[in-house]
């Protein structure tokens, strides 16, 4: 569970509710079911339109990383590449069959198989960087379908709040409905701004630096995958390895 995102969405609420309420609204005020229809309905809308559907599924697929980013230990893949890396040396390349029908992850085990069926360094680098490149891009565009939401959020948030007072100006001579219909109006003003600030652009942002994070392993998979294969040194690997990640 990332800490982090789960206060900063709960602080983003009680800034807006806390801050309507110290301005001397109440929590009720912000309470608008039109409002949220056009902003929130309105933004998945243009976001629809704007993104292929296989990327606006993945989107929603990764958005849990927000929260619970999935799980990444280098120092415990350092661990298991230098394994790998003894077993080459005493058991040559075919020893590291085992490794490869015991691991889970697709994309070590096709890295892996590649080093079993005796490639070339050069060929196992090609075909890993291109698989690395295809996911990083996939998954950058989904986590660009929030980003694309916090920019339509503010605008359909004017565009509800031109509308309420649309509807303000069709009563004018009820001056009792004024004063709720214009703060109706700019409820949705605030839902706009609230949403892309507070949610969408703070969820793209937070998904691309994942994705940055599991790129950033899965380059050192292949330069230690790469190793193996070159026959280096498992001490050498490993201090290789290391770097990738030094603070």
């Amino acid at each position: 569970m990332d800490i982090l995102s789960l206060i900063g969405v709960v602080l983003g609420l009680i800034a807006i509710i806390g801050g309507a309420i110290l301005k001397g609204s109440s929590a009720g005020a912000l309470v608008g079911s039109a409002a949220f229809v056009i902003v929130v309905v309105g933004t998945f809308a243009a976001s629809l339109v704007q993104t292929p559907l296989a990327t606006f599924l993945r989107a929603w697929k990764i958005v849990s990383w927000v929260f619970k980013p999935p799980a990444s230990n280098p120092g415990a893949m350092i661990e298991k590449i230098v394994e790998w890396s003894n077993i080459a040396r005493k058991q040559g390349l075919l020893g590291l069959e085992s490794a490869v029908e015991a691991e889970k992850d697709d994309f070590l085990k096709k890295g892996l198989q590649s080093l079993v069926d005796g490639g070339e360094p050069d060929a196992i680098r090609s075909s890993m960087e291109i698989e690395l490149d295809t996911m990083e891009h996939f998954d950058t565009q989904a986590a660009k379908v929030f980003e694309a939401m916090g920019v339509y959020s503010p605008t359909l948030g004017i565009i509800g709040a031109v509308m309420g007072l649309m509807a303000v100006m069709q009563n004018l001579n009820d001056p009792s409905k004024l004063g709720h219909g214009i703060a109706a109006a700019f409820i949705a003003t605030i839902y706009g701004i609230a949403f892309a600030n507070l949610l969408f652009l703070p969820m793209g942002n937070k998904l691309k630096s994942v994705i940055h994070g599991q790129s950033q392993v899965r380059t050192m998979v292949i330069e230690g995958i790469i190793a193996i294969a070159q026959g280096e040194n498992p001490r050498n690997i490993e201090s290789k390895l290391q770097g990738y990640f030094h603070h």
